[in-house]
């Protein structure tokens, strides 16, 4: 029998999916294009240059593994506090986030500082790759000091209604970080010619104008500022909550996080070749993520919204349609990834075997696109909007660290399976647990109001 769910106002729903979810996409798509612009121009440099720097940015995807649990459980309350129309708490989640995203970018400028060859060879073994990495690290370490605190003041854009200047912000950031690229890692206008450290540099340089706008933009009357003058007297009810979230978030961002730099070290460690091939495709997946993950975002906050404004079989049919979205956007970016892959394969100079592996890669990841669909909105949307936030951690300790990591490393170290075989062991985790993610949809723990 069909379940019988709230009446959704179908146009209302679409018009504020869109107005979320596309800002919020292209503010994803300009970061991935950073990646893309890196990957590219360091790529016509020589492969060493792109492979090192490939490796070295998996320190700042650790670092934002941190920022993104303590920004997203700012999210969480945040989205279901505007729903509710109380500023006072906004203002308090803003400092609790600059709190707890201040100390760990402070431990991620040190460790690029003090420990950059140490922090390289977790990756590879290769001596050049190690000595490039390191001096990209030792510059690209004050951009990662500066990313937790732009980072909490763009998430509060997105949760109050702020959601295109955020974005409009991000996407300035980006282009003067790829134009910085092309000047410093060519030498342009009279640069030095600078190769992995110019990428670095203009990386760095776009942070500093990003906290620029952040706080410029923030000055004006309707936005949500921190609240300096209580910015350690914060009431021990809220941080308990935002604990409460934050916590199972922390969890599942780093079994996530540090599962995916595992991969990347697993692939590096199988020759420059798999390594070359398997940073391309890391860039052509995040390029190719960035809908799914505004829709997520998007997902999280109109389903918090209603929630924390007392709605709550509304926001249970929301979550409902939602998850039906995702699978329509699996599909579609199915054939994107296997539309995309002569192209890239023909784009990038590589060895000639490096070029087989991303054919095999390409293809691999676009059964894999499904799942990271299905699951980045109804996991990280849905469910997180609702508070459920636990269930991102079980799901993540099951399917990847407990199949498809122990599968990849027999296979890399034991086995000694061809790369493309090791790769879609990486990718099992994503398309094995959407039976799990619907399960726990249909329990609707996720269904309840947060606010107090």
């Amino acid at each position: 029998m069909k379940e019988k769910l709230a009446q959704i106002d179908k146009g209302s729903f679409y018009r504020n999916l869109t107005r979320l979810a596309f800002p919020i996409a292209l503010q994803s798509l300009m970061l991935a294009a950073v990646a893309a612009g890196d990957a590219l121009m360091l790529g016509k440099v020589a492969q060493n240059e792109m492979t090192a720097v490939s490796l070295a940015t998996q320190i700042q995807f650790v670092q934002n593994m941190f920022l993104a649990a303590i920004t997203a459980a700012g999210a969480i309350l945040g989205a279901q506090y505007w729903g509710k129309g109380d500023r006072r708490t906004l203002e308090d989640i803003f400092n609790l986030m600059l709190q707890l995203c201040g100390a760990v970018s402070l431990l991620f400028f040190l460790a690029c500082e003090l420990a950059p060859e140490l922090l390289m060879r977790v990756f590879t073994h290769d001596a050049p790759l190690i000595a490039i990495g390191s001096a990209y690290l030792r510059i690209a370490g004050w951009s990662y000091l500066l990313t937790g605190v732009s980072q909490c003041y763009l998430t509060m854009m997105k949760v109050s209604d702020h959601v295109k200047p955020g974005a409009l912000i991000s996407s300035c950031a980006v282009v003067l970080n790829i134009i910085l690229n092309a000047v410093f890692i060519f030498g342009l206008l009279g640069a030095p010619r600078m190769q992995a450290r110019g990428a670095a540099l203009a990386t760095t340089v776009s942070r500093v104008a990003e906290l620029a706008l952040c706080v410029a933009v923030s000055a004006k009357a309707s936005y949500i500022r921190p609240a300096f003058d209580r910015f350690v007297k914060l009431s021990k009810q809220l941080r308990a909550d935002f604990t409460k979230q934050c916590l199972p978030l922390m969890g599942g961002s780093l079994c996530w996080g540090v599962g995916f730099t595992s991969y990347t070290a697993i692939m590096g460690h199988m020759g420059t070749d798999a390594a070359a091939a398997n940073s391309i495709a890391a860039v052509i997946r995040d390029l190719i993520c960035c809908l799914c993950n505004g829709i997520g975002s998007a997902a999280g906050i109109m389903v918090g919204n209603e929630l924390g404004a007392g709605r709550l079989e509304l926001g249970k049919a929301y979550g409902i349609k939602l998850k039906n979205i995702s699978y329509v956007l699996g599909l579609v970016s199915m054939g994107l990834v296997l539309a995309v892959t002569p192209l890239v394969v023909r784009m990038v100079v590589l060895t000639e075997e490096a070029q087989s592996y991303l054919g095999g890669m390409m293809v691999i990841m676009s059964v894999y696109m499904i799942g990271r669909c299905v699951n980045t909105v109804t996991i990280n949307g849905v469910l997180d909007g609702g508070g459920d936030t636990i269930f991102d951690m079980y799901s993540l300790i099951v399917c990847m660290w407990m199949i498809a990591i122990p599968l990849a490393l027999i296979g890399a170290f034991v086995l000694h399976w061809s790369p493309l075989a090791v790769y879609a062991c990486t990718c099992l985790d994503e398309v094995g647990k959407i039976p799990w993610v619907m399960l726990r949809l249909r329990k609707y723990k996720w269904v309840q109001d947060l606010t107090r």
